[in-house]
């Protein structure tokens, strides 16, 4: 669980950098953050339930 945990920080530490997406306003910002999260969160429970591997892989 806490590999898992870690992964999935570290993920989003690179996911989330401001530079990276552009992010020039509040609300903006919360919106790139709302998507990743979701984004990861859908394909970390799709691969659990169809028993793939890799479960923080968007092409497992």
């Amino acid at each position: 669980m806490r590999q898992l945990i870690e992964s999935v920080n570290d993920t989003l530490k690179g996911q989330l950098d401001l530079e990276q997406h552009g992010g020039r306003t509040f609300e903006g910002v919360t919106v790139r953050v709302a998507q990743r999260v979701l984004a990861l969160a859908a394909a970390i429970w799709h691969n659990h339930k169809t028993g793939q591997p890799i479960t923080r892989s968007l092409i497992a």
